[in-house]
């Protein structure tokens, strides 16, 4: 009997050692080389691995940025431009600088302007109140209320504003990560550019229901009237499916358009002085008057001619 139990043991320890230098030899054949780089990138990476960037985290993002053609083609929101010009540095390029962006929050259906029509009472959850119905308001575009969008930030940047009902975005934390804008449901939350200084003008509505309807529902909508595209000399808004949208992109911010918006629903933020609409409405006209003008003495000439 103990023969037996001794032979079974060496027997089984000489097995063990075969399928070790087995194992081995084939881990040794098939090792997969990865590139040192990717552990450097890492290293400068911020860590905190928000998916900002488009993928599971920083690890991730690194091998990607590794393997891409140029560093140009990801970008970590959280880094920023400091953070990808070591990135760049690493692997040998030259980091093109791109510009800052920002939550904000595209509903003006506060508290005041959008009065509730119901109450909810089930589980707080953006996700949830937006797969049972339309929300507790008249407006079924505007913000749900239930944080979701707070809840999903991980740098402590936007937060409920009791009187008002709708998130606030604290734009010294908000890293423009994106994650806020992927959890709110009825994607009322927009990333856009910072803009010189702060400076911005963007559309805070998305309500895609006909201008009456609209006005109805939330006092501060945009109507899709055009005044504001009408206006704009710049090219940067157009109206489609009853909403305008300003391109930030070529917005000057010249403002004539949030003077002009009679619902309101245009919004400048972070500028130095309150907007005299008085003057850029008298601004406007004078411009008009002077095209006219312009037009009508063309037309004489050519008639004389």
């Amino acid at each position: 009997m103990l023969k037996i139990v001794i032979w079974t043991v060496i027997t089984v320890t000489a097995l063990g050692l075969v399928l070790a230098v087995v194992l081995y030899l084939v881990a040794r054949r098939f090792k997969v080389e990865e590139d040192p780089r990717i552990d450097e990138v890492e290293k400068v990476m911020p860590g905190a691995n928000c998916g900002g960037c488009g993928f599971a985290g920083c690890r991730a993002f690194a091998e990607a940025t590794v393997k891409a053609a140029s560093p140009d083609e990801n970008f970590c929101p959280v880094g920023g431009n400091d953070v990808m010009a070591k990135v760049a540095a690493i692997l040998g390029f030259e980091a093109k600088a791109k510009a800052p962006m920002v939550a904000v929050v595209r509903c003006n259906g506060t508290c005041e302007n959008r009065p509730r029509i119901n109450e909810y009472g089930g589980y707080p959850s953006c996700k949830v109140k937006a797969a049972l119905y339309s929300g507790d308001t008249g407006c079924a575009f505007g913000c749900l209320g239930c944080g979701d969008c707070v809840a999903a930030c991980s740098f402590g940047a936007l937060s409920m504003d009791p009187e008002t009902g709708l998130p606030v975005v604290d734009e010294e934390k908000c890293t423009g990560c994106g994650a806020c804008s992927k959890a709110c449901p009825k994607g009322v939350i927009e990333l856009r550019g910072k803009g010189p200084r702060g400076m911005r003008v963007y559309v805070s509505c998305i309500n895609k229901d006909k201008g009456p309807a609209a006005k109805k529902a939330c006092a501060a909508a945009c109507i899709g009237c055009g005044i504001c595209a009408k206006t704009c000399t710049h090219d940067a808004i157009t109206v489609a499916d009853n909403i305008a949208y300003i391109d930030f992109a070529k917005c000057k911010l010249c403002r004539e358009c949030e003077a002009m918006c009679p619902t309101g629903a245009i919004h400048g933020v972070g500028f130095p002085k309150p907007l005299d609409k008085d003057a850029v409405k008298e601004r406007i006209r004078k411009r008009n008057e002077a095209a006219k003008a312009a037009a009508a003495a063309e037309v004489k000439k050519e008639v004389e001619a």
